[in-house]
């Protein structure tokens, strides 16, 4: 049987791309203006959301993006250098890991998420 091997592409709409754009590759480091990021392997999360849920924020948020970070308090050091509001909660962490939300400047919740580490 075929199958994926990945997430090919995050596609969404914006009141003005050309911004959101530059946000994403300012404030987050995703090089997107050349169209193609190339990300670090690693796990990815696939899970659908029961259609009640609270966790988007926003209850006609469809969607959330969710990047790998390796080491989430530096990040919220940085983002927070640049103004970007970050929340944090500790009810949030769990064994998968540690978690932390933003917004993009569309209001568009970001969530970042250190994985935790795993021995084998």
């Amino acid at each position: 049987m075929e199958k994926v091997s990945g997430i090919g592409g995050v596609f969404f709409r914006a009141k003005d791309p050309a911004v959101l754009t530059r946000w994403y590759e300012d404030v987050l480091g995703v090089d997107i203006r050349r169209g193609i990021w190339n990300s670090e392997a690693g796990p990815t999360v696939f899970t659908p959301f029961d259609e009640d849920t609270d966790y988007f924020d926003r209850r006609e948020q469809q969607w959330m993006i969710n990047f790998r970070v390796a080491d989430l308090d530096g990040m919220i050091r940085q983002l927070r250098a640049q103004g970007v509001d970050v929340i944090t909660k500790a009810e949030w962490d769990s064994q998968a890991g540690r978690f932390a939300r933003i917004h993009d400047p569309e209001g568009n919740p970001i969530e970042l998420w250190q994985p935790a580490m795993r021995t084998p």
